[in-house]
C-alpha cells in the first residue's frame, strides 16, 4: 500500500472529524464523506471506506465514553441492535436508493430538529424525558447511515436531545451504539464490494483514534446548555447547506 502525501492530511482529517465526532456524536461521517466524494469517488466506495475505518475509530470512543462515565447501557441496547439491522438493509439497497429525492427530506427534517435542539439550550422547551420508539429510530439511523456514510449521528443524536434526551448520554451512548452499527455496515460492504482505497482508511482510522479520548472527556466537562448550542448550530448548518445544494442542483438540471 503506497500512502503518499495525502494520507497525512487524512490523518488530520480524522481527527478533527472524531473530536467534534465524539464531543456532539455526529460529523465523523459527514466530514470525511466530503472530502472522499470531492475526490470524484463513487459513493458506495466511499460510504464502505468511512465505515471500515469507523469500525476502529467508534470503537474508541465508545470505550472511551464507557470509560468516562457516559454511556446509557440500556438506551445502547435499544439503539444499536436495530441500527445494525438498518446498517445492513441500506448497505445491501445502497445503490438502488433515489438519494437526490432522500436526502433533502432528510436535511428538512434535521433542519426543524435543529431549531428543537436550540430552543432546549434557551431554556424554551422540552424538559428532559424518556424517549420513545428509540428501536425504530435506530433502524431508520442505520439505514440512512449505510446509504449515506454519514446518517447516524446527526439522525438519532438530534432527535434525542430534541426530545429531551440528557446531552452527556446522548451523545455517550449514540457514539457507543455507532461501533455495533458500523461493524455491521463494514461486514456486509467488505462481502459485497471488498476492501478498498486502504490508504484513506488508515489516514482516517488513526486520527480518528487519536481523538476519541480527548472528546470523551470534553463531552464530559463542557455545561449540557453550550453543547446543545453547538450541536444544533451544527446541524442547523448541515441542513441549510446541504438545502441550499439541493435546490442549486434542482435548478441546474
Amino acid at each position: 500500500m503506497e500512502l503518499g502525501s495525502e494520507f497525512y492530511w487524512f490523518i488530520l482529517i480524522g481527527l478533527g472529524a472524531q473530536l467534534v465526532d465524539g464531543a456532539l456524536g455526529m460529523a465523523f461521517g459527514l466530514v470525511s464523506s466530503s472530502v472522499l466524494l470531492s475526490m470524484g469517488l463513487p459513493p458506495a466506495a466511499v460510504s464502505a471506506s468511512i465505515h471500515t475505518a469507523e469500525v476502529f475509530t467508534t470503537g474508541a470512543s465508545g470505550v472511551s465514553h464507557l470509560v468516562a462515565g457516559n454511556v446509557d447501557r440500556r438506551l445502547f441496547l435499544r439503539l444499536a441492535l436495530p441500527g445494525a439491522v438498518g446498517g445492513v438493509v441500506g448497505a445491501y439497497v445502497l445503490t438502488q436508493l433515489p438519494g437526490d429525492v432522500i436526502r433533502p427530506l432528510i436535511y428538512m427534517y434535521l433542519l426543524v430538529l435543529a431549531i428543537f435542539i436550540l430552543l432546549r439550550a434557551a431554556g424554551r422547551l422540552l424538559p428532559a424525558q424518556e424517549v420513545k420508539r428509540v428501536p425504530l429510530l435506530g433502524f431508520v439511523a442505520g439505514l440512512l447511515d449505510a446509504s449515506g456514510g454519514g446518517g447516524w449521528g446527526p439522525v438519532a443524536t438530534s432527535t434525542l436531545l430534541a426530545r429531551g434526551g440528557q446531552a452527556r448520554t446522548t451523545i455517550g451512548t449514540v457514539n457507543a451504539a455507532e461501533f455495533v452499527v458500523t461493524l455491521a455496515v463494514s461486514i456486509t460492504f467488505l462481502l459485497t464490494m471488498g476492501l478498498q482505497y486502504l490508504n484513506i482508511v488508515a489516514g482516517l482510522l488513526i486520527g480518528g483514534m487519536m481523538a476519541a479520548p480527548v472528546a470523551a472527556i470534553l463531552v464530559k466537562k463542557v455545561k449540557e446548555r453550550w453543547v446543545l448550542v453547538a450541536v444544533g448550530v451544527l446541524v442547523l448548518g448541515i441542513s441549510l447547506f446541504q438545502i441550499g445544494h439541493a435546490i442549486v442542483q434542482w435548478r441546474a438540471g
